[in-house]
């Protein structure tokens, strides 16, 4: 046996040392830890709590809910006045983030947290304006909405089908929901204008419409059996049970949704007349201040309403006077006979094609993953029965766990010509939402980022981006024609137009909900800049009225991107690229302005170390 060595006190000194910076070095790891484990919990539990209620909301964000530990009864969510109960909820959600220290979150915990107390507070302060929301707005309201997201809603499998014909049966629940809301706003004098319960009105007699579905023809029919007959052809139903949810499909279509809707027209007729506001916000109670609210929650912009403006004559101007200038460069375009431009392609799926060989110079290619990844794109068309509500075109997000099948809309009510559908479908598809969304979240998955992104909306992020890509496709177009000038002017005059009908849209919010603008004002400003038919002005105005925020969600979006992109260019010097900016926006994904922006600025510092 060895002798028992005695240590000297320098040796025992280090000992004492070593144990000391070891419990210190455990004590950090324990602190910065905790706090990542308490952000990451934190995160999980609401993502959990806000899909649990929607079934829809958790079927368009999740394919296979179950891998995530979600399994919960079909259910559609139940609208409801704001209470101080909803506030004191999301008091609650905030004061949990203040227990968090993000300094000591992983870069992008801490930006996902900023982003989290941004929101959480804009949607706090939304809580002061519990009747001015509008579920059932003439051109955005669930009463269109929800056909379209049942007719896509897809069938995995033969529990998914009975998912669907559960919420079909919850249809009359759901509406009944609505109509007590619109009873409540009512009584609070806060109704809608009669022109635009008229809509409502016709809308839901019309969608939901008794010849088609007494034959069998109505398009929650047809997209019902098709859906069902690709599950059968897979084996993973039998024809029993498709014969069986069919039935039941007819079933619930005429005795619950069709009643529900047919009940949700009768409560508007009954309403119509209690409305005391055709015009814009501010002319009720709160109006000017919820406007500035739902303007800052639908652009995820943080500018005043006079830094707005500015932003928006200035950009009119630029392009007013650009415009000008290639009138008098091509003076023959003023009557140039645009039937002559038609693009060389036979079908949208061709013009997709071509964008993705012109895009590749100015966006980055997907982010690599274990196995070769191309996510397919399947162009549809609007149904007939939904062509006079639904949009000129619109792209349906992907769950965030399975994005290979993407689903475009193409509404031919008005026809539109190549360049209109060239550029729709560089708004729609790529570089636009097909593009922006796959990337992001390929980005996200890949890291194993927090899913609590997916469930924050940035409207002017994501359609802002789809229309600044927009304006790119204009060039593509002319990276097509080059060999004919003046076709190529026609191109930029059709891309300036646009512009300035957008700019000039979302001014017009502005004065309207903010500063009052009447019809006979509105009328006078759009005659200025050649639109005189009395028909479309009125319904220009009708539509900002009815739609508040919409058009500065894609233009302000646009022009802030436009802002964002100048300010990489001062930063980042020679290493700008237009593939550089928007790779960092992409994996930057859905945020507000100000998160994109400070971010900006710290890669900004770090190229210059």
């Amino acid at each position: 046996m060895s002798p028992r060595k005695n240590l000297t006190p320098k040796q025992r000194f280090l000992c004492i040392a070593i144990l000391i910076f070891a419990f210190i070095g455990i004590v950090l790891v324990w602190l910065f830890t905790d706090d990542a484990r308490k952000f990451r919990l934190f995160s999980r539990n609401l993502f959990i709590s806000e899909l649990s209620g929607d079934t829809l909301s958790l079927h368009y964000t999740l394919a296979y809910p179950e891998k995530f530990n979600l399994d919960t009864q079909a259910c559609l969510p139940s609208y409801h006045t704001i209470t101080q109960q909803d506030a004191v909820y999301i008091s609650s959600l905030l004061d949990q983030l203040s227990g968090i220290n993000p300094d000591r979150l992983n870069d992008e915990d801490a930006y996902t947290y900023g982003l989290l107390v941004r929101y959480l507070t804009l949607q706090l302060s939304g809580c002061a304006f519990p009747y001015y929301r509008e579920p059932l707005s003439p051109s955005s309201g669930m009463q269109a909405s929800l056909p379209i997201l049942l007719a896509d809603y897809t069938f995995r499998s033969g529990e998914d089908v009975e998912d669907y014909l559960k919420l079909l049966d919850q249809t009359d629940t759901y509406f009944d929901a609505l109509i007590q809301y619109e009873e409540e706003k009512s009584s609070q004098g806060l109704f809608m204008s009669d022109s635009a319960a008229a809509k409502i009105i016709r809308q839901c007699t019309s969608i939901m419409d008794e010849k088609d579905l007494s034959s069998g023809t109505h398009f929650l029919h047809s997209t019902f059996t098709e859906r069902l007959s690709e599950l059968k052809s897979k084996g993973l139903i039998n024809q029993q049970q498709y014969d069986m949810w069919c039935s039941e499909n007819d079933r619930l279509l005429t005795t619950v949704m069709a009643p529900a809707y047919e009940k949700t027209a009768d409560a508007f007729t009954i309403l119509s007349g209690s409305g005391v506001n055709d015009e814009g916000l501010c002319h009720f109670p709160d109006g000017r201040a919820y406007y500035e609210y739902l303007l800052s929650l639908n652009t995820g912009s943080s500018k005043s309403i006079p830094e707005i403006k500015q932003l928006l004559f200035q950009d009119f101007q630029q392009n007013y006077t650009s415009l000008i200038s290639l009138l008098q460069k091509y003076p023959e375009l003023s009557a140039y006979n645009f039937q002559t431009t038609e693009l060389p392609f036979s079908s949208p799926e061709e013009m997709l094609s071509d964008l993705q060989v012109r895009m590749r110079e100015d966006f980055p290619a997907f982010p690599s993953t274990k196995e070769e990844f191309s996510p397919v794109c399947t162009i549809k068309k609007v149904s007939s029965a939904m062509e006079a509500y639904s949009s000129p075109a619109y792209y349906l997000t992907p769950p965030i766990d399975d994005l290979s099948s993407n689903i475009i809309y193409i509404n031919h009510r008005n026809q539109p010509d190549s360049l209109t559908l060239y550029t729709t479908l560089a708004h729609e598809g790529y570089p636009g939402h097909l593009y922006q969304t796959v990337y992001s979240q390929l980005y996200f998955n890949s890291r194993k980022d927090s899913t609590i992104r997916s469930i924050l909306h940035y409207g002017g992020y994501v359609e802002g981006w789809a229309y600044y890509v927009e304006n790119m496709s204009y060039i593509y177009a002319q990276s097509i024609a080059k060999d004919d000038p003046l076709t190529c002017a026609w191109y930029e005059a059709c891309r300036l137009n646009r512009n300035l009908q957008l700019c000039m849209y979302s001014l017009l919010d502005i004065a309207i909900h903010y500063e009052g603008a009447g019809p006979s004002h509105v009328q006078q400003i759009l005659m200025k800049i050649g639109i005189s038919d009395t028909k479309t002005t009125t319904a220009v105005y009708q539509y900002i009225v009815e739609e508040p925020a919409n058009y500065l969600k894609y233009y302000l979006g646009y022009l802030e991107f436009q802002e964002l992109k100048v300010t990489a260019q001062r930063l980042w010097g020679e290493d700008f690229s237009n593939k550089r900016f928007h790779q960092f926006v992409l994996e930057t994904g859905p945020s507000d302005f100000r998160g994109l922006q400070i971010k900006l600025e710290v890669s900004g510092a770090v190229t210059a170390s």
